[in-house]
């Protein structure tokens, strides 16, 4: 699942995440994630930090991980790597991956994720 607000940065990672023979759900904010992570489960989440308007990345995995406990996830962000990105992480979440993304980093980060 791409959890991102920004519309092209959902198709970007859509259409790696295809080439890559993954199937992709794809929402645009925080909420919308938690939403259908209520009623439906994934293997992984490719979440973006920053999203505006509402809950941030770190808020949602923080909500998403009280509801799905063990969920995956791979932290995407275009800003550096933070203390909100190292909190997701000592939570729980995987890899960081910076913007803009390439289909062999993203596809080492899922793989690597996925594997363990």
């Amino acid at each position: 699942m791409v959890i991102d607000d920004a519309e092209e940065q959902r198709l970007i990672a859509t259409q790696i995440l295809k080439k890559l023979d993954y199937d992709v759900h794809v929402v645009s904010s925080g909420e919308d994630a938690l939403d259908f992570l209520t009623t439906h489960s994934v293997d992984l989440l490719l979440l973006d930090m920053i999203m505006e308007p509402g809950i941030d990345g770190l808020e949602t995995y923080r909500r998403i991980i009280q509801i799905r406990p063990h969920q995956k996830a791979i932290i995407m962000s275009g800003f550096s790597e933070t203390e909100k990105v190292k909190e997701a992480q000592r939570i729980g979440a995987g890899a960081y991956i910076k913007k803009p993304y390439n289909l062999i980093k993203i596809g080492q980060a899922i793989r690597e994720e996925l594997d363990k």
